[in-house]
């Protein structure tokens, strides 16, 4: 567990879900027959829920773990295909040496376009632990009445399977899942994405191209007591620095002749991008410096070596860093500063910066508005408070910024809970039907338009 007190956990999951039965709808807002049929499913639904979050919960299925991921899948996949939607699984280990992809369409009967909106359903199977991880168990968090659970994934995203599986077959149970036009795309690698991502989220793009609507399962949270909902989600990407400089005797650093050497270039860099890059949404961070004599990264990029000595003046640096942005247009502006404050040269010494492929960003947009919209004109009908957006720079970054471009969307659908990503994450049970109910009625409505 991570450092966090029973009182807290007790404040943050809030009291028990607002209602148990349809008696306890507001009364300026009463939900139609349908809506009050899934509501019931729901709450029938709910301890198989739970336990089911507990089974996978308990299958590690880190990023890199494929025989984890593949083993999540073989349970997820076949309650989607009792839901009656045709499954088929993306192997991608050939290509990236990731897992692969649960793909699932439920086509409208009168065809396509004719079931309301077209929505793309968008999780993941993976999570940051990996089997090497001491955190590999689902357990009840003591002295929280039984609603909060720890567990590896138990909030991101194994809990937000749960919710759009509960909320499918509360859709199922009331007859209004077989009027519904929905693609489901769960990929098995959203933790560490395979590249290039033309490739690896090629279904999920392709899919949302014939979509209207896209709902991203991920985490959510409660803050201040308040159930929140996001619309947009920042970059993420790394860059590399690489610096070189005239090595020689340390007594001659600075002359005409020998320059400043690789690290005070690097330093230079490192300095500018601090004091000129700074603006609002954006974080750039540098997470690994070599320097020396010798600079040299292992082969998993994620550690390395360097020698030197105090009286040489050092000719190569490296620095490995992240850059997060709140649009596209904000990354490609930032990047082309950085690239300026590069090319600005010390003395006789050089410098290349290079960006990798990450994720891109979501922007909001007046569709994902809207959506928010639509999601608290359902939580009026349910008796929850309305939702609020989250500040997107409490977020990371996640797949729906792959399908933005194409189409609005909400960005954390599935449960609520603490500490994402970080031993000890907990998940808010409570938040499980009460997720399920949004969402389960949403879809509905939205099939209806």
């Amino acid at each position: 567990m991570s450092k966090i007190s029973v009182a807290s956990l007790l404040a943050l999951a809030g009291v028990s879900f607002v209602f148990s039965g349809v008696s306890d709808f507001a009364q300026t807002a009463k939900p139609n027959t349908a809506e009050m049929a899934m509501v019931r499913a729901v709450d029938a639904e709910n301890p198989a829920a739970v336990a089911l979050l507990e089974k996978i919960v308990n299958i590690n299925s880190g990023t890199m773990n494929l025989p984890g991921v593949i083993a999540v899948k073989d349970v997820v996949m076949p309650q989607i295909e009792a839901l009656g939607f045709k499954t088929h699984w993306e192997p991608m280990e050939a290509f990236d040496k990731r897992a692969g992809h649960i793909v699932a369409e439920h086509p409208c009967p009168a065809g396509s376009g004719k079931c309301g909106k077209r929505l793309l359903l968008i999780g993941h199977l993976d999570t940051v632990f990996e089997p090497a991880s001491s955190f590999q168990k689902y357990s009840i968090v003591p002295g929280t009445n039984g609603n909060v659970a720890t567990g590896p994934g138990v909030n991101d995203m194994k809990g937000g399977l749960v919710v759009m599986l509960s909320a499918l077959k509360a859709m199922k149970a009331a007859g209004t899942l077989d009027k519904a036009e929905i693609t489901i795309v769960l990929s098995g690698d959203e933790e560490r994405h395979g590249e290039p991502s033309s490739i690896s989220r090629k279904d999920m793009i392709d899919a949302a191209k014939h979509s209207d609507v896209a709902f991203e399962f991920e985490n959510s949270s409660r803050i201040e007591g308040k159930d929140m909902v996001r619309i947009s989600r920042r970059s993420s990407l790394s860059w590399r620095l690489e610096t070189s400089g005239r090595t020689g005797h340390s007594s001659q650093i600075f002359r005409d002749t020998m320059g400043y050497g690789a690290i005070y270039e690097l330093t230079r860099i490192l300095d500018q991008f601090r004091r000129e890059l700074p603006e609002h949404g954006l974080t750039f961070n540098v997470g690994l410096v070599l320097g020396g004599a010798t600079a040299k990264l292992d082969e998993k990029g994620l550690g390395g070596g360097a020698t030197g000595k105090t009286n040489v003046i050092p000719p190569t640096a490296l620095a490995l860093g992240d850059l997060r942005t709140l649009s596209n247009d904000q990354t490609e502006r930032v990047e082309a500063k950085m690239r300026a404050i590069v090319a600005d040269h010390l003395a006789k010494t050089g410098a290349t910066i290079d960006f990798q492929e990450g994720y891109p960003a979501m922007a909001e947009t007046d569709g994902s508005r809207a959506l928010v919209k639509q999601l608290n004109e359902v939580n009026a009908t349910l008796g929850l408070g309305a939702e609020e957006i989250m500040d997107p720079i409490l977020g990371g970054a996640g797949d729906i910024a792959f399908v933005a471009p194409y189409v609005p969307g909400l960005v954390g659908t599935g449960a609520m809970g603490e500490g994402a990503h970080a031993e000890g994450e907990t998940v808010f049970l409570d938040s499980l039907p009460r997720q399920a109910k949004r969402m389960a009625v949403l879809m509905y409505r939205l099939g209806k338009n």
